[in-house]
């Protein structure tokens, strides 16, 4: 068979891959930290019973109570397709329980923070968003209105799915002595509420690369051709380079990771907020650099080594530290924009998250809003009972 004998693709030289890197990028555990430099939000620990119902198979939401807030008086109580136990989710209505009975807590605390946010909230876990499952929000975004939105959309998401049940995949095993999390069921999960920022605009997202403690590169998060921006890159430089060295460089716990920052107001009044840190592994998409390429630029300082650890001896160590300064002090990040020809700027591309969406023929039903929904679903019902009645007739021999 051709290719039998082909050697095997070389695995990226990332460092190894340790528990304790992934928690550190876990937004319960920097946001403390970082809260004054991040836009404003709310954690709410998650408990067993909440846990379970995520990890469950199938959508079965909360009835809504009709429970209105004096600046919501105007909006409709539900944004997403689905928001009670009588759902088409459920196939006997009357005998689906209110599953939030299990986490009252939980539920009466996400209605209040919802309302304490402005009642209009963008959810998360510990490391990602739901941002596959939009689809399913009649909305097409991440906002949600209501507690049934936000369980709308965790339940919806492979994003969520991969943080509850993958989240060390790729991990070295912990040595038996390491105080380390041996399993998933060990995390401290967390509901993460953000408020929803009307004037947000995706084009002034940033990713951003570190290494060895050194900001080695960023590029745009929405891969979007905008063109004003190649006009931006020095101030966005300067602007992103010194919020890294004075809130991040030497506090976060590891030398490698990759943050998201957003970049507000107006020109002159410009301020960098942090987003998200993520794990420095394959599992954190580059967007547009490759891997390959980010593990093989050169730090400052170092003699190369695609860890980022600098090679350099004990003999001479402290002879090249003058000249370690001088090299940071030149060293600027390289700055990457999607280009006016770029195939994503014209969304030539595939889709963003097009694996992890539905079917063509349930987006178009859901345009019809629920009743086409339901429609569907029954047409789709009644196939699959007449394909099971043949199978049975082929069975039994008639």
């Amino acid at each position: 068979m051709d290719g039998q004998n082909d050697p095997p693709m070389p695995r990226l030289p990332f460092p190894p891959l340790t528990r304790s890197h992934i928690l550190h990028c876990s937004y319960h555990s920097w946001y403390p930290r970082y809260r004054s430099i991040t836009p404003k939000a709310r954690l709410i620990p998650l408990d067993a019973p909440f846990l379970s119902y995520l990890r469950a198979d199938g959508i079965l939401l909360p009835p809504e109570d009709n429970t209105s807030f004096p600046n919501n008086d105007d909006q409709d109580t539900d944004s997403g397709i689905f928001s009670s136990a009588s759902s088409l989710y459920s196939s006997s209505s009357e005998e689906d329980p209110d599953p939030s009975l299990h986490w009252p807590e939980i539920h009466a605390k996400i209605r209040s923070t919802i309302h304490e946010l402005g009642g209009n909230v963008i959810p998360k876990l510990n490391w990602s968003a739901p941002k596959d499952a939009t689809w399913i929000n009649a909305t097409n975004n991440m906002e949600c209105r209501t507690p049934n939105d936000v369980y709308l959309l965790l339940k919806s998401s492979d994003f969520i799915t991969h943080d509850l049940e993958q989240a060390f995949d790729g991990c070295e095993p912990p040595p038996s002595s390491s105080n380390e999390l041996k399993s998933e069921d060990e995390i401290p999960y967390h509901l993460i509420l953000r408020k929803t920022i009307p004037t947000l605009h995706p084009s002034l997202e940033f990713r951003c690369f570190v290494r060895s403690r050194t900001l080695l590169c960023i590029c745009q998060r929405d891969l979007h051709y905008y063109d004003f921006l190649p006009a931006l890159v020095p101030t966005l430089r300067s602007l992103i380079q010194g919020f890294f060295d004075e809130h991040l460089r030497d506090s976060f716990e590891d030398e490698n990771f990759v943050f998201d920052v957003y970049v507000s107001g107006p020109e002159r009044k410009r301020k960098v907020w942090l987003v998200d840190i993520n794990p420095w592994a394959g599992r954190t998409d580059p967007l547009l650099f490759s891997w390959l390429e980010v593990l093989g630029m050169e730090v400052p300082g170092s003699l190369g080594g695609a860890d980022g650890r600098a090679m350099n001896g004990v003999d001479g160590e402290q002879g090249v530290e003058e000249e370690e300064e001088g090299e940071e002090d030149l060293f600027t990040p390289e700055f990457r924009l999607v280009n006016r020809n770029d195939p994503e700027a014209y969304s030539f591309n595939t889709p963003q998250y097009s694996a992890h969406k539905m079917p063509k023929d349930v987006v178009d039903a859901s345009g019809d809003g629920e009743a086409g929904l339901r429609d569907f679903m029954g047409r789709w019902r009644e196939i699959v009972r007449e394909q099971e009645e043949s199978e049975r007739k082929d069975r039994d021999g008639i």
